[in-house]
């Protein structure tokens, strides 16, 4: 198990997932349409994350830019809904990875905890992630206090 803290804000250069790599090179790079495919035939990016935080960040970076196309994509078939309504009023201001258990290249589950700060409160979650056809997906997570 390791904790990391990594915290960003939306007047940053750096992605708003708050790696310090600039968004095209960082979560841009999973978000992007291409010729990949998930397991069920849909699109899935220029590349896909390599781990369950690396998809945790991404899809913090899609709520930051309202891609509920690829919030979809990357949620599990068997808990996917149908379809999500983003506020566009939300204004998500930063992201702190407080733990991650599993969800390496050897693993086929992992969790990460996270708080995801927008303007007025904070989110704080462990999330549950799933490899599906070799890529990770969202299945679900816990609020936490």
């Amino acid at each position: 198990m390791s904790t990391r803290t990594t915290r960003t804000t939306r007047a940053s250069r750096s992605c708003p997932c708050g790696l310090p790599e600039a968004y095209e090179a960082c979560c841009g790079r999973f978000l992007s349409q291409s010729r990949l495919r998930s397991a069920g035939g849909t699109p899935i990016g220029a590349a896909a994350a390599p781990t369950a935080e690396r998809l945790m960040r991404s899809r913090y970076c899609a709520f930051v830019r309202q891609d509920a196309g690829y919030l979809l994509r990357t949620w599990h078939p068997r808990t996917r809904p149908e379809r999500i309504d983003l506020d566009p009023r939300m204004r998500w201001t930063g992201l702190e990875i407080l733990d991650t258990d599993g969800g390496s290249a050897f693993h086929s589950t992992g969790t990460v905890t996270f708080r995801a700060s927008y303007r007025g409160g904070s989110l704080h979650e462990r999330s549950r992630f799933e490899r599906v056809g070799g890529a990770w997906v969202y299945v679900d997570g816990e609020f936490l206090d």
